[in-house]
């Protein structure tokens, strides 16, 4: 992992928005030795971890050899210890795993505590070291971290064909905004593919929807969403190879990006266009502006509408919600509305990170962030869209990493999947419910149409997102495609 800029660091004098995220420039001589560093270190973890375990099987197996000898020749169990001391052992074992010791130990990055983790919708609660039994002690730590390990992980790379008329074959130390929003939109298309519940096999070979998937992501401008051409997609958003980019600017290239790769024709059989509707949720023109941005149902549903070509069908809709909570910094009030997101069955997770660093937040615990980094440095890869014994084990992570809620960048952006109309409506009734609990200073807030004479939303004393979005009607003519009005129909007071 690449070292990070201290909180509250400045970034360099010439770039324009201090929102915007980059890896230390400082640090870019060691950047990829510390990578390399941090993979060897978590390959090493389970290299160790599977040595414990084999020499503890074998050696409760050597016990359980000597029990059945001793029965045979009616020797007195005090001869035979060991089939009387393997439970105790086994419990020992499972107690030092479990409650974190072997974890540091080993360097994980992450010790979870027995505090419930929500992740991506789905909670994973872990039982104390005292009261567990010692057959389940492990398992909500251990369907956790099969779940975690198979989201898709997108990070820094190296050796891919330049981008466009410049000279980066790498996007190291500037691209973690770009990789964490690919993994945000990847696991959209893994739970629309392949849904919630899927995990990644140990077996090939894989499946072709998640071979497709990974192929959309790879590092050549043939692959539908890969860096080059998000950066192509996002100029008018200020994206350049070798510059930072705020999570507006990231989702709105996203925008640009989709609507692009719908329209070519060569994409028209379905097998690399966008499956769902996108709706990036502002109340303002300019997103880095802040207040509480409303997501408007009839503006939803148009644009499923508008994506199925039919008036009368609801497609499934990607949400994102550029947002900021702060001026230097976090307003503490918003971070229990973004802890309770993760609780949504449709969260996607956030992207954000520490001032300067981009991360994909995926799930919390307590009071900490668990995420996904990009900036590991890994060489680059493009895996053919048919290749079902293709080596994807670069684009899955075991090692957690956590950083304190109170410590995010102010400048972020939450996602959402629904899956059908249902689903959606099941969403709006949720996010009512967070406005209920803002006191005042939502998210963002749900109405079911806008009227742009209305007022939007209230400034609230410099701090971020807040205000009651309020509305009637709007003129659906007006939208641009994206869920946002002109710059002209909406009014800021």
């Amino acid at each position: 992992m690449t070292s990070l800029p201290e909180r509250g660091a400045a970034p360099p004098s010439d770039l324009p928005s201090p929102s915007r995220r980059k890896g230390d420039a400082a640090t870019a001589a060691v950047a990829s030795s510390s990578a390399s560093e941090d993979i060897g270190s978590k390959h090493c973890k389970g290299s160790i971890l599977s040595s414990v375990f084999t020499i503890f099987e074998a050696q409760q197996d050597s016990s359980s050899s000597v029990a059945a000898a001793a029965a045979c020749e009616n020797k007195s169990p005090g001869h035979s210890s060991g089939p009387s001391y393997g439970g105790a052992w086994s419990r020992a074992l499972r107690r030092f795993v479990g409650g974190g010791s072997m974890w540091r130990f080993l360097g994980c990055a992450k010790v979870l505590t027995n505090g419930d983790v929500w992740f991506l919708g789905k909670c994973y609660k872990f039982s104390s070291e005292e009261s567990s039994s010692d057959l389940d002690t492990d398992s909500g730590h251990a369907a956790f971290l099969e779940d975690f390990s198979s989201r898709i992980w997108v990070t820094y790379r190296k050796g891919f064909d330049a981008i466009s008329d410049s000279k980066f074959t790498s996007d190291v130390n500037w691209g973690c905004m770009v990789r964490s929003s690919q993994m945000l939109v990847a696991q959209a298309l893994m739970f629309h593919h392949l849904g919630r519940s899927w995990r990644k096999p140990s077996q090939k070979p894989c499946n072709p929807e998640y071979i497709r998937i990974l192929h959309l992501f790879g590092d050549s401008e043939v692959c539908a969403f890969s860096v080059h051409n998000l950066l192509q997609a996002g100029k008018s958003y200020g994206l350049a190879a070798g510059s930072w980019v705020g999570p507006y600017a990231m989702c709105r290239a996203w925008q640009t990006l989709i609507r692009t790769n719908r329209e070519q024709p060569e994409v028209s059989n379905g097998n690399e266009s966008f499956p769902m509707a996108l709706y990036v949720v502002s109340g303002d023109e300019d997103g880095e502006r802040g207040g509480a941005p409303v997501v408007c149902i009839d503006v939803a549903a148009q644009l499923c509408y508008d994506f199925n070509k039919d008036q009368s069908t609801w497609s499934p809709i990607l949400l994102l919600v550029p947002l900021v909570l702060g001026l230097d910094k976090i307003n503490p009030r918003y971070i229990p509305l973004l802890k309770e997101t993760f609780t949504f069955p449709q969260s996607l997770g956030i992207l954000g990170g520490k001032p300067g660093t981009s991360t994909y937040i995926a799930g919390i615990q307590d009071d900490r962030a668990l995420y996904l980094d990009p900036h590991d440095v890994q060489m680059a890869v493009n895996i053919a869209s048919d290749n079902l014994d293709a080596d994807t084990s670069s684009y899955h992570c075991s090692t957690v990493r956590d950083m304190a809620l109170d410590l995010l960048d102010p400048s972020l952006a939450i996602g959402f999947y629904c899956r059908d109309k249902d689903d959606f409506d099941d969403f709006c009734s949720r996010a009512s419910e967070l406005v209920v609990k803002a006191n005042g200073a939502p998210l963002f807030t749900v109405v079911q149409s806008i009227q742009p004479s209305k007022q939007m939303y209230n400034q609230d004393d410099g701090s971020g997102s807040s205000g009651d979005g309020m509305a009637d009607n709007i003129n659906m003519e007006d939208l641009d495609g994206s869920g946002e009005a002109g710059e002209e129909e909406w009014q800021i007071l």
